[in-house]
């Protein structure tokens, strides 16, 4: 068989094709499921969620998802960094317990304090999602950092380089699939709880589920639990190969 053969099949057995054709799936032809719907929940009319496209839907969940995670990444990142330098050793205590408190309340508990402040719309949920997701990243962060075998570090300094380009060029790249781990649980919480958000207003995959609930049309909550769920699935599988690539390169390092 040939290489492009070999390739074609190795796809075939991978998971990810198979839920990443799914996920567009649903997010693009929910509305051909119409008559399914309308046969397994005939009191519910219309039978498929009419509101924004499920498509619409994600492209602003996935916005939200990627900003908080993306600032909950540079706290994270730069607090555990600090945490592990000499001028930060007597602030990593408390910087543990200011993420251990961010995360110990309950997501409508933040979006309740955050809405007066900031207003319904899609502003407190990305308070909560930065909230929450700074926890992991920092912990492994700081795992990873320290982690680095100390004969390394050595190593380096006896090579001439600075602290920065200490950190910079070995215990960050040694580090990195610690902290990419911590990334990868502080994405998949925020995935999930950015379905939250649409209880104060925050446009996700969570407003066909809220107004679901709210409403008793219980086939909206089934169709957005499946978007999101498949969304959540293929973003952990990506994170998953991401992961595989970069120890591999810390490896070869």
């Amino acid at each position: 068989m040939s290489r492009r053969g070999f390739s074609i099949l190795r796809i075939g057995r991978s998971p990810l094709p198979w839920f990443g054709l799914a996920f567009v799936f649903f997010l693009f032809c929910m509305p051909a499921l119409g008559p399914l719907f309308a046969r397994a929940f005939p009191s519910i009319k219309p039978p498929v969620y009419s509101g924004d496209s499920f498509f619409a839907l994600w492209l602003y969940h996935a916005v939200l998802v990627a900003a908080s995670s993306l600032a909950a990444t540079a706290i994270g990142i730069g607090g555990g960094v600090f945490a592990t330098r000499a001028a930060g050793n007597e602030f990593r205590p408390a910087l543990d317990t200011l993420a251990t408190i961010g995360q110990s309340f309950p997501p409508i508990a933040v979006l309740a304090l955050a809405v007066p402040a900031l207003g319904y719309g899609a502003a407190p949920t990305f308070i909560a999602l930065t909230l929450y997701g700074i926890l992991p990243i920092m912990q492994n962060t700081i795992a990873g950092v320290t982690g680095v075998p100390a004969a390394l570090r050595d190593a380096a300094s006896g090579m001439g380089l600075s602290p920065l380009q200490l950190l910079r060029e070995v215990e960050l790249p040694l580090a990195a699939p610690t902290i990419l781990a911590g990334i990868r649980v502080s994405v998949m919480i925020n995935i999930g709880t950015a379905t939250i958000g649409s209880t104060v207003g925050a446009v996700t995959l969570g407003t066909p589920i809220i107004g679901g609930l709210v409403n008793g049309k219980i086939g909206y909550v089934i169709q957005g639990a499946i978007v999101v769920g498949l969304f959540a699935i293929v973003t952990d599988m990506v994170f998953e190969r991401l992961d595989r690539r970069l120890r591999r390169f810390a490896r070869r390092d």
